[in-house]
């Protein structure tokens, strides 16, 4: 899951039927200017309430006791809800070797997205230059060095590099929760920088993999709604880098390899945002991490993946920004 979703459309997504009728899709088909206003009146309201704390970059937030609290209860009721997968749990630090950041070949297709760690590796002389050019007001950066590291764009990058090789007999389930950071900086508060997401991932055969994304969207479209949230789910695609980008992307759409769940933050006239998401990677980590089924085949993977703080601020914006005044039944379904 990636960015505000495409303006929704009426679907059927597997296993789970879209209830907005073409009359309510099309309404919103607009893109009226004062978008720009709604997200910056929700911005606000996040502010002025002291739920998120702004430190003076685009999407870069601190997060107060209100938002951690509904954000934490968020993180526990999506676990709860996933429980049946039975899925081996992994964390993962922030940052991922540059090694295997290029196997995941992110850079070939969102390269306006990644960003990498840079260190100060020079002698005193060189450091002494650095601080000649800070005094002077220029930009130092460029006395570090690429530390080999890259932010992690994705929180399941590092899993596939842990299964090279065969598989078991039903694959793997991996239950994965991460930093990842997308450099987007936006005034939207729906569009973070720097944001977390909790994904399930199988790896397995073409079938199982179909399976566990298919079988996971109306579990999902349910916990969501329960949340007192309205959901669509739509195909959609990521947001590919260039003109060879536009075809991936239309291809993506056109395979129905990821669907989004989107609700109206900003309005039934404004184009609905994606809170969470169900992927089919089809055999791209298996043949770049050289994984294998049982019978020697490559792997197959698909991801659920839930935006913590997505579905937390979508929260804020359908119920107001103090917990304790919300619906019961959404107090109940979150364990507030």
């Amino acid at each position: 899951m990636t960015t505000t979703a495409p303006t929704p459309i009426t679907t059927t997504a597997p296993t789970s039927t879209a209830t907005t009728s073409t009359a309510a899709a099309a309404a919103r088909a607009t893109h009226p200017a004062d978008i720009d206003v709604a997200r910056a009146e929700l911005r606000a309201r996040l502010l002025d309430d002291g739920v998120l704390i702004d430190l003076g970059s685009p999407g870069l937030y601190g997060r107060s006791g209100v938002f951690e609290r509904v954000y934490q209860a968020v993180d526990a009721a999506v676990v709860r809800n996933q429980a049946d997968l039975d899925a081996d749990v992994l964390r993962f630090p922030p940052v991922e070797p540059l090694a295997a950041f290029e196997r995941t070949d992110y850079i070939a297709s969102f390269p306006d997205l990644a960003a990498s760690v840079s260190a100060f590796t020079g002698d005193d002389r060189t450091h002494r230059a650095l601080l000649a050019a800070r005094e002077r007001g220029e930009r130092w950066e460029s006395f570090l060095e690429p530390a080999d590291l890259m932010l992690t764009p994705a929180v399941c990058h590092p899993v596939y590099g842990l299964v090279s090789g065969t598989l078991p007999e039903r694959g793997r389930m991996f239950d994965i929760v991460g930093d990842s950071f997308r450099r987007e900086p936006s005034l939207d508060p729906m569009r973070l920088q720097a944001f977390h997401m909790h994904e399930f991932v199988h790896i397995g055969t073409p079938e199982t993999a179909k399976e566990h994304r298919d079988g996971r969207i109306a579990v999902m479209r349910t916990l969501l709604e329960s949340f007192g949230l309205e959901i669509d789910v739509v195909p959609a695609n990521d947001p590919f880098f260039g003109r060879v980008g536009q075809m991936l992307a239309r291809n993506q759409v056109e395979q129905s390899l990821k669907f989004e769940f989107v609700t109206p933050v900003y309005g039934q006239d404004h184009p609905w945002t994606a809170i969470s998401s169900a992927n089919l990677h089809e055999d791209h980590f298996g043949t770049s991490f050289d994984i294998r089924t049982a019978d020697g085949e490559v792997a197959h993977s698909a991801c659920i993946a839930f935006g913590l703080e997505r579905i937390t601020i979508a929260l804020f914006a359908a119920h107001g920004t103090d917990p304790e005044t919300w619906p019961a039944e959404v107090r109940t379904a979150l364990a507030l």
